[in-house]
């Protein structure tokens, strides 16, 4: 197919050898399947933040630690070079979180490479070659969902003991291999011990994932695993190899009226997101 112009930098460079063809094209970026020798490989193409549908919402960058001091009191201005500076961190997270997370032993794609806002990274395959299904795409058994269930949330376990939270974990960002699930789309990855909506955000992800996976075996659907895995990251006793129950003992003291209007608030835009992802989806298809 015809370059795109975003990956000729990267063909120049001798990077990719070849773009064979477009994966696909979601609210914050397009994938192409390109060749780099002889191996078959994604490029992430991010698209321009006015062309993003998707907010960087405040909740999602705080807490991120920015090295240099001048860029950070650049981003905390509305200047051209602050709003420049907000955008090559926003896109530099999934890159820095992928290298993290893979040290960390997650399931995600393997980096080689971010240039001019294109990440290259490994392509996710079935068992025939071919780039893997979304979560959402495919059928499960009942065994199948609770052996994938069981794997996300070890995942999400290293991930917080490595210090991140996905901040956006649906069926919509796990992609499924020959092995199992495999987690993708990380550049609102949220800092947990700097971030006060974390504890949110763990929760939102892990209940997503209930909500999924017991449509298939219900049973998960009585499980609690994001309290569970929270309280014992605060308690500091979260390991990556930390053995789960499922169960927690919820507080049984009265309701603070003004959390509870903001849960309730948070929840009414977590769907409005999820509406979008799924217009998005099936935009795509």
């Amino acid at each position: 197919m015809k370059i795109p112009k975003r990956l000729q930098p990267l063909v120049d460079e001798g990077m990719v050898d070849e773009v064979l063809y477009q994966l696909m094209s979601g609210k914050e970026a397009q994938v192409f399947v390109v060749r780099c020798g002889d191996q078959v490989r994604c490029a992430k193409v991010y698209k321009e933040a006015q062309k993003r549908s998707f907010k960087q919402a405040v909740q999602y960058q705080e807490g991120r630690k920015v090295r240099n001091s001048r860029r950070a009191r650049a981003m905390s201005k509305k200047t051209r070079y602050g709003q420049k500076e907000q955008e090559d961190a926003w896109l530099n997270a999934e890159v820095d979180a992928l290298y993290r997370l893979a040290e960390a032993g997650v399931r995600v794609p393997e980096p080689f490479g971010f240039v001019d806002g294109v990440l290259l990274m490994e392509m996710i395959a079935d068992g025939e070659g071919k780039a893997a299904p979304r979560l959402d795409d495919i059928t499960l058994t009942p065994e199948q969902a609770r052996s994938y269930h069981g794997k996300v949330i070890a995942d999400v376990v290293r991930m917080l003991s490595a210090g991140l939270i996905h901040g956006d974990l649906s069926e919509f960002n796990v992609l499924v291999d020959a092995t199992g699930p495999v987690i993708i789309d990380l550049p609102q990855a949220v800092n947990a011990a700097g971030n006060n909506s974390a504890e949110r955000m763990l929760e939102r992800d892990v209940d997503n994932m209930r909500r999924y996976f017991g449509c298939f075996a219900p049973e998960l659907l009585t499980t609690d695993y994001g309290k569970e895995i929270w309280a014992l990251y605060e308690a500091g006793d979260l390991h990556p190899d930390s053995q789960l129950t499922g169960c927690f003992e919820h507080d049984t003291e009265s309701a603070n009226v003004d959390e509870l209007l903001d849960v309730i608030e948070a929840a009414k835009e977590e769907e409005w997101e999820r509406q979008e992802r799924l217009r998005d989806a099936e935009d795509d298809d």
